[in-house]
């Protein structure tokens, strides 16, 4: 599992027990496995469909340093689902484990999309075709460059004769 966030626990996170209050824990967690699955679907229409059974199993002070984990553990046609756990930083222990979290895939209509993933892809297959895309509108650019100055290479070679 990749622990990708980390978050400082501060005194607005905190409940009147002095411990970190589950609803800001929970709205973490639901952040990152919602950006974690936009960055594996890639595409930024995903809505959670399902979170099982949430059990703290200890807490977080004021100043703690947690991470948040999560990783790819099904992929349906129009959904992924996630694994997620939350620990200490500085002590490594386990502050939660959720064992599945569901988000589906949508459209510009709000309607569940195939996505045509099968496994989970790393920021190296990312940054790949990222650098293609780039590559090519470079290329692209670069052609309509040479072109454009073609035309006026021909406009000024009309314009001298």
């Amino acid at each position: 599992m990749n622990f990708h966030t980390r978050k400082w626990v501060k005194p607005e996170d905190l409940n009147p027990n002095g411990t970190l209050f589950g609803g800001s824990l929970l709205r973490w967690i639901d952040e990152e496995a919602a950006i974690y699955a936009i960055c594996q679907l890639d595409n930024q229409r995903v809505v959670t469909k399902f979170i099982s059974e949430v059990n703290f199993v200890s807490s977080a002070r004021q100043g703690d340093i947690i991470e948040l984990g999560m990783t790819a553990t099904d992929f349906g046609r129009t959904s992924i689902t996630l694994r997620c756990e939350v620990r200490n930083k500085v002590t490594r222990k386990s502050i939660l484990t959720i064992e599945r979290m569901v988000f589906v895939n949508m459209d510009a209509e709000g309607k569940p999309a195939p996505h045509g993933r099968d496994r989970i892809r790393y920021a190296e297959e990312a940054y790949e075709r990222y650098r293609q895309t780039v590559h090519t509108a470079v290329d692209a650019t670069a052609a309509a460059a040479a072109k454009e100055a073609e035309r006026e290479a021909l406009n000024e070679d009309e314009a001298v004769h």
